[in-house]
């Protein structure tokens, strides 16, 4: 007969209407394949149809479909879908790629204010962010920050934040797999070599791992700082920053402020933008939990925005929610115009590691856009800072200072914490950053508590002057000629090295062209509608930043792939030591973005020497005066 509940019509609806109330979350689409995967990962064995189908609150062919459009992205991971009646689906694979992925979806899906703060209920949190980290081990995350950290900050002061972050997912994803059984096959080969920092942050977590496991740890450490060192120049995609300039000056044209003049607003587009369309390359879904309140707020910013996008970026179609994030960069640009005089630089300081005062970062960005939030410091750190690299102290601990160098906050930052923030900066602040009266101003008797001292000042100049006068006093410009045998690039370059008059170069030629070579296979670095090619690398065989100019009166060949033939009439070289300088690294991308300028273009195609090195010295002499905030 089966099984059946007998009561009262009355009572049989009040049931019904019990149970309706209790029914978990319907998720979205993208929202369900993200747990899809979160199941598949977390389990080592085949997972029925059934069994997910129950779980999401869907039919059995909805999941079937979800899996034939995850099938795409789960083998660019390298990895194998699994799919066989009655046996079930399981994703198999290299346990590497397996974490790999598993990093790559918490990039994707949470937050800097998930993975740093702290839920005081977890059942609360969205299912997708529970999952996710559950899986990147939140536990492991915070000891793991907090042990680097205590490792004098080694890995946070030379990588972006976005790195940093990026680097602790991964090491905390390995930390939770290897603690949870998935670990490294055992392989034949050389023995470990002890690497200084892990086995010191292994020994602060009192973690004992076998040598493979140890081996990979090792592995993700050299590989962002390779990944650092390789660059050159900070931006090395001319296609992203053409892309990003156009998009600006587009939305500025619709809205008449001058946009272009924010640098934050292009650097901020730029770092954001080059990960984030790769995620979407890869089938990555976007959440963004801020979209409605972004329509809402910015609704005709977001619309300009849009059109912006469709019309300037054809190869992917970008999703409402990374527009939204995009939107979010252009609201800061606003805000920043709007709302104070000047840009506030301030440093956020945290004497137990960066957690609270990332918390911290994210809600400031959102909440007060025009700051920027220059680093995360221990007070130790910020202590040793000049005071001309920062406007402004946010702790979230008491400070031995007086009330009017720096304001104490919560991790939090209430409503209220928001107002006392910004009315601190108006009251304090910006008084500090302008003269007392016109009469100071006029004969220089500013005091220290005015800004950046003469001293400061003339310092900066004089490094940001040395790597300038050391670039520029090595360029040189060499028309050449190129023979049918020779028109391709590997063909020019021992004869391009040894124009550089180095001795280091004429010695190692062959490697530094090597070097070169790699370099352009990432990717072309032809200037969009012009005839002019960088090409650039970081090199052991070089002791000094160096800048050449070559010109051919035939087109050289760079690369041949299955869109056409890539060549250049142009080409401008940067070579720089493996160890390099802030300032020359800064001096080196601002020339790169030169390159996107009209002006430039002709200056490098015709014009001669010395007309060359006065533009690139007007240029990068503006570039200073607003770097360092030198308004006389």
């Amino acid at each position: 007969m089966g099984i059946k509940i007998e009561a009262d019509p009355e009572t049989i609806e009040r049931f019904r209407q019990t149970i309706v109330s209790t029914d978990p979350l319907e998720y979205a689409a993208e929202e369900r394949k993200v747990l899809i995967l979160c199941r598949l990962l977390e389990y080592e064995e085949p997972v029925k149809l059934f069994s997910l189908a129950s779980e999401l609150r869907v039919t059995m062919p909805t999941i079937s479909h979800d899996l034939v459009e995850l099938e795409d992205m789960i083998t660019k991971q390298g990895l194998i879908l699994v799919r066989r009646r009655g046996y079930g689906v399981e994703i198999a694979g290299p346990e590497e790629a397996k974490r790999s992925l598993i990093s790559l979806l918490a990039y994707s899906h949470l937050d800097d204010s998930d993975v740093f703060g702290q839920y005081k209920d977890q059942a609360a949190a969205h299912p997708i962010t529970a999952q996710l980290l559950g899986m990147v081990g939140k536990e492991s995350f915070m000891k793991l920050e907090q042990a680097l950290w205590e490792l004098n900050g080694e890995w946070q002061n030379d990588l972006t934040d976005t790195a940093y972050t990026r680097l602790l997912i991964k090491l905390s994803v390995t930390l939770t797999r290897a603690g949870q059984g998935h670990l490294i096959p055992a392989r034949t080969g050389g023995p470990y070599r002890e690497v200084s920092l892990l086995e010191r942050l292994l020994d602060r977590l009192q973690l004992k791992l076998p040598d493979e496991e140890k081996q990979y740890l090792a592995g993700l450490l050299s590989q962002e700082d390779v990944q650092k060192k390789a660059l050159l120049i900070h931006h090395d995609d001319m296609s992203l920053i053409e892309t990003v300039t156009l998009l600006i000056r587009y939305v500025q044209e619709r809205i008449g402020v001058p946009l272009l003049q924010d640098r934050s607003l292009a650097e901020g587009l730029i770092q954001h933008i080059k990960p984030a369309f790769q995620r979407i390359r890869e089938g990555v879904a976007i959440r963004n939990p801020m979209l409605a309140p972004i329509k809402k707020d910015y609704g005709p910013l977001f619309s300009i925005v849009r059109q912006g996008v469709n019309e300037l970026i054809r190869s992917i179609e970008v999703p409402d929610e990374e527009i939204g994030y995009i939107v979010m960069h252009f609201g800061a640009s606003l805000e920043r115009f709007k709302q104070f005089p000047r840009t506030i630089r301030a440093v956020l300081v945290c004497t137990s590691g960066i957690g609270s005062s990332k918390l911290l970062a994210v809600r400031i960005t959102k909440e007060l856009p025009q700051i920027e939030l220059i680093g995360h410091h221990s007070w130790y750190e910020a202590a040793r800072m000049s005071a001309s690299q920062y406007d402004l102290i946010i702790s979230t601990v008491d400070l031995p200072l007086d009330p009017d160098q720096y304001i104490k906050l919560s991790p939090l930052l209430t409503r209220e914490e928001s107002n006392k923030l910004r009315s601190y900066i108006e009251g304090t602040t910006l008084k500090k950053l302008a003269p007392e009266n016109k009469s100071e101003a006029e004969d220089g008797s500013a005091t220290a508590d005015d800004g950046p001292s003469p001293i400061d000042r003339f310092v900066l100049l004089q490094r940001y002057s040395e790597g300038i006068l050391q670039l520029l006093g090595g360029f040189r410009v060499h028309d050449l000629t190129v023979e049918p045998s020779g028109m391709r690039l590997e063909d020019q370059l021992p004869r391009m090295i040894a124009l550089l008059a180095r001795p280091e170069a004429l010695e190692h030629g062959d490697k530094i062209a090597a070097q070169l070579i790699a370099r352009e296979r990432q990717g072309s670095l032809v200037i969009p509608e012009t005839e002019l090619a960088l090409i650039h690398t970081r090199s052991e065989w070089i002791q000094e930043p160096l800048l050449m100019l070559y010109r051919y009166n035939e087109p050289l060949m760079l690369s041949d792939d299955e869109d056409g033939a890539i060549s250049a009439m142009q080409v401008l070289m940067m070579l720089g030591p493996m160890k390099l300088d802030k300032y020359s690294l800064e001096i080196l991308s601002e020339i790169s973005a030169m390159l996107l300028l009209p002006d430039m273009i002709n200056a490098l195609t015709n014009g001669d020497l010395p007309s060359i090195k006065a533009f690139i010295s007007r240029k990068l002499e503006h570039y200073i005066k607003t770097k360092m905030d030198w308004r006389s």
